[in-house]
């Protein structure tokens, strides 16, 4: 998997190298305690697949610039800060396979320590007059925020349609790595049809992204054992809606009844996500995934052919074939 990465990150490897400078000086605080848990973060980074995203988006459509750099620091900050936010709504003590902020510092100081990281990409842009990058990246903000609160109504009541699953997507993963994109293309050129295109580009690949990260939670292909955490969650996926909307009355009434009471009984779990995957669902949602995945990479085989285009390709089928 590093190989792959390292392969795709060629043509803008030297500027990964610099984006880790540019990062942890955006992370800088003069209050010890935060100084230390940027520091903290700082050592648990993950793959930088969304900076990725922007430096490409940036090479296809021009010159890398400083804005270019702003941009993915923008963009990596406000996904930190989700991150951090996400982990103390979840519960979750784990993170990258590190202990999460809320577990070492606990929720008061990580909630803070998500608007501390907000506030500081925030006034990156407006420090720097990166008005266009702003709106884009506020946008996304706006949109992550909605998609999950979307969801939770939702979940609760377990009437989530495939139309409905398409706008919680769309808005709580798809947005951000739109974002990544139309602000990459933003920071190197004015043509806002460019940078729609990309932003489109963004956005089939994140839909295709979030489609594969649920397919994972069935044990999709090869990979193992199924995890499961959405059913535990009550949370209702492509696999599972297009079960559902194939059963039959009695095995619908079932399945939603697993779901409702017994999302923490193992064996009733896993008899669901055996129907899941002899009606059909897991099948029809990885098509649903390759249509998309196949969409953003058209989308991007009308650009001008180089070599960060061809990486764009790669890093597109690599977060929809990965195996966790």
């Amino acid at each position: 998997m590093s190989d792959t990465l390292d392969h795709i990150k060629q043509p803008i490897a030297q500027e990964l190298e610099s984006f880790e400078d540019h990062f942890r000086e955006a992370l800088r605080s003069h209050v010890p305690l935060l100084d230390k848990i940027m520091y903290y973060i700082i050592r648990r980074k993950g793959k930088r697949v969304r900076p990725m995203f922007v430096f490409l988006s940036a090479r296809i459509c021009g010159d890398i610039n400083e804005s270019t750099f702003r941009a993915a620091s923008l963009i990596e900050l406000l996904h930190t800060a989700t991150l951090v936010h996400d982990d103390v709504v979840d519960d979750s003590y784990e993170r990258r396979g590190m202990f999460s902020i809320n577990a070492l510092w606990k929720n008061k100081i990580a909630v803070l320590v998500g608007d501390y990281l907000l506030s500081r990409g925030l006034l990156l842009g407006l420090d720097n007059e990166e008005y266009r990058i702003l709106q884009i990246v506020s946008r996304a903000v706006k949109e992550m925020s909605e998609g999950e609160l979307l969801q939770i109504e939702k979940t609760r009541h377990l009437d989530i349609t495939e139309e409905v699953y398409f706008d919680i997507i769309r808005q709580k993963t798809a947005s951000l790595i739109a974002a990544s994109c139309a602000a990459g293309a933003a920071s190197v050129s004015s043509d806002s049809q460019m940078v729609e295109t990309m932003r489109l580009l963004g956005e089939k690949t994140g839909l295709a992204f979030q489609i594969k990260d649920d397919l994972l939670d069935y044990g999709d292909d090869d990979i193992g054992k199924p995890h499961a955490i959405d059913i535990k969650e009550k949370k209702i996926t492509l696999p599972l809606i297009y079960a559902l909307h194939d059963a039959d009355r009695t095995q619908r009434r079932n399945m939603i009844r697993t779901i409702k009471h017994h999302n923490d009984d193992r064996k009733k779990v896993q008899e669901l996500i055996s129907v899941v995957h002899a009606s059909g669902g897991i099948k029809k949602a990885s098509e649903t995934m390759r249509r998309l995945r196949d969409e953003a990479i058209a989308i991007s085989q009308t650009l001008p052919p180089s070599s960060a285009r061809s990486s764009m390709e790669e890093l597109i089928m690599f977060v929809t074939e990965r195996k966790k």
